[in-house]
């Protein structure tokens, strides 16, 4: 008697209709993750968008260059030793504890926008909170240790604009960018550049915006 060849099984329909509903199933819950995502980055640059930003005045607008007048600034600050973004990093952390009361009894510190950081001199640098405008030295809490009250004078100041990743190579050239227009414009340089940081890690890159300030006379 020949062997019969073995034929390949073919799915019921109802077979077939659940694995369709099962790779559809499947997708939903890619596009639902994906969703998620967008909604919760949308959350983010919303409420990012509307924390407090210091006040100040554009004397001239050039593109993404612009000079600014700000008035004088009250900021808690703290300087480490190290690379850049080490020092930013361990600076933020000092200064989320202090102005959230974690390092600290008293209420909370509304958090601002931007975050500065700056050259110290040698390896050391110091990143900056502006603190809300209603404050005086006298009503913030008391300073941490390793965390000063300062004040900024009123000043002006030469800055950049742009968005992405601000990595290090990037905000180098956006600096020497902007030196080239401050030289255009026949402004004189009165002081070290400054990184102005507007949004947290949540916010896509796209979408984060990231300053470079000089000081200007």
């Amino acid at each position: 008697m020949a062997k019969q060849d073995k034929q390949p099984k073919t799915k019921s329909k109802k077979q077939a209709e659940g694995d369709k509903g099962g790779n559809r199933y499947a997708l939903y819950g890619v596009a639902g993750v994906g969703l998620l995502a967008v909604a919760g980055a949308g959350y983010f640059l919303y409420r990012e968008k509307n924390v407090e930003k210091p006040r100040h005045r554009v004397v001239e607008e050039d593109g993404f260059f612009e000079v600014r007048e700000y008035p004088e600034l009250l900021v808690a600050e703290a300087t480490v030793a190290g690379e850049r973004s080490y020092a930013l990093d361990k600076g933020f952390s000092q200064l989320a504890d202090y102005i959230f009361a974690k390092s600290r009894d008293g209420e909370k510190v509304a958090m601002t926008a931007p975050v500065l950081s700056a050259s110290a001199g040698a390896e050391d640098w110091v990143t900056r909170f502006v603190m809300p405008a209603h404050f005086t030295r006298e009503t913030l809490p008391a300073a941490d240790p390793g965390i000063r009250i300062s004040t900024l004078p009123a000043r002006r100041v030469a800055a950049v604009r742009f968005a992405g990743t601000a990595d290090e190579a990037t905000i180098a050239d956006y600096e020497e960018q902007l030196r080239h227009w401050v030289g255009a414009k026949k402004l004189k340089a009165t002081g070290e550049p400054e990184r102005a940081f507007y949004n947290s890690p949540f916010i896509p890159g796209p979408l984060r915006r990231t300053e470079v300030l000089i000081p200007v006379a």
